[in-house]
């Protein structure tokens, strides 16, 4: 029966994967903070013009890829293919021009119709961080030095590589748009027909084509570096030599492009090897155009974007989960006490399971699949001394506790 499974490219996820994705989000939570960067939510949907108009009509996200659909008051809605552009509608509109600069970590699930593969889905999960208002360099230093920190406590760092390149300013992007049009219209016969659509209205993604003749035609192109202006030339050297400040490895790649005309200047990517065709596990850049494009005023940001589930799939092992204690009643005149010294310990602030129902046997073989710690036998013997039998499930010992004294007692085990 097609209802009782997941919609294609979703996918349910179960106690072990989700220990995973917490750690993620909770790593980039608390670094975010140290950062300076304040945790903010937007809603899953939104008009389709919010991101009908960065992303551009003709681009893929938009006439491809998104989740459109018009509710019941006549309105066309979009589930939240990116981040970038619902933050940057969320500044505009909660009126917050005059408090920058402003630092927002955001996460959450993301939609495209897209081909289900390793490490992409339909509904996917991102961690988003944004800095809007900061013009200098030093914003694309700290940004980038903020993704590196969080691959680093996850464990992945080292399985990923740091790429960048300049896409300089807009004088820069228009000059280089020229030229390259200019050459793929003399290869035009070699090109994809993707690519030849893309060639006057986009041609900077025809550098990022995926497409094998593509690749040849663009291996031959005229570099972009050749075309930055002096101040794009020095933007780049300054986010490069803070990088080298901080000890940031990186490797320039100059066909590392954005197909959208609200980025200027720095982008980058942390790339890895280890998940097929899925390289890029986080990635990044400068979009001062992109609060103007919306209608507001000429607002510098740069920021990044990261996958939960490929960063989840790059962690070594998976975080433990927390060792409970186990109530067990011995009989029926015990249930209800043990029902009251649960409910306390609870209140405590400790992780108790009480089972339902079963023997004494059958509850301590039930404390061993659940790896708990220790167990709290309590029967007639412990009823009458108003106390409990604390079993160290790892020794074996047991030691006779006051339940006045039980959580505290039971807190020495962590």
């Amino acid at each position: 029966m097609q209802g009782l499974q997941p919609v294609r490219g979703t996918r349910d996820i179960l106690p072990e994967n989700m220990r995973r994705f917490r750690q993620v989000v909770e790593t980039a939570r608390e670094l975010c903070e140290r950062y300076g960067y304040l945790e903010m939510a937007t809603p899953i949907f939104e008009f389709t013009e919010v991101f009908a108009r960065p992303l551009g009509e003709t681009s893929d996200v938009v006439s491809k890829e998104m989740y459109s659909f018009t509710d019941r008051g006549g309105e066309s809605l979009t589930l939240r293919p990116e981040a970038t552009a619902a933050v940057a509608r969320a500044f505009l509109s909660e009126g917050l021009m005059h408090e920058l600069p402003l630092k927002f970590f955001c996460h959450g699930p993301m939609f495209r119709y897209d081909r289900p593969q390793k490490g992409r889905w339909r509904q996917f999960h991102q961690i988003n961080v944004e800095l809007l208002g900061a013009a200098q360099p030093l914003g694309d230093v700290e940004i980038i030095a903020l993704g590196g920190h969080i691959l680093e406590a996850l464990g992945v760092r080292p399985r990923t590589a740091l790429e960048l390149n300049s896409l300089g300013d807009a004088e820069s992007r228009r000059a280089y748009r020229d030229v390259l049009i200019a050459y793929f219209s003399d290869h035009r016969d070699k090109l994809s027909e993707e690519s030849q659509e893309r060639l006057t209205r986009n041609p900077l993604r025809i550098l990022d084509s995926k497409n094998e003749g593509d690749k040849r035609v663009a291996a031959g192109a005229p570099p972009l570096s050749e075309y930055l202006n002096q101040a794009s030339v020095d933007f780049f050297a300054a986010v490069r030599a803070g990088l080298d400040t901080l000890g940031i490895g990186y490797a320039l790649n100059p066909k590392l492009v954005r197909g959208l005309d609200y980025y200027s200047h720095t982008i980058f990517e942390f790339t890895t090897e280890d998940l097929g065709a899925q390289a890029t596990v986080m990635g990044g850049g400068r979009y001062d155009g992109l609060i103007e494009l919306l209608g507001g005023p000429a607002t510098p940001g740069v920021g990044w974007a990261a996958g939960i589930e490929r960063l989840s799939m790059l962690m070594a092992s998976t975080p433990p989960a927390s060792r409970p204690f186990v109530v067990v009643p011995i009989g029926a005149q015990a249930e209800a006490k043990a029902l009251a010294v649960t409910h306390a310990l609870r209140q405590a602030g400790l992780r108790v399971e009480l089972g339902f129902s079963g023997n004494v046997k059958k509850r301590m073989k039930r404390a061993d699949k659940l790896g708990a710690r220790a167990a709290v036998l309590m029967g007639e013997d412990e009823l009458a001394q108003n106390a409990a039998t604390v079993r160290d499930l790892e020794s074996g010992k047991q030691e006779l506790i006051p339940l006045d004294a039980l959580s505290e007692r039971l807190a020495q085990f962590r």
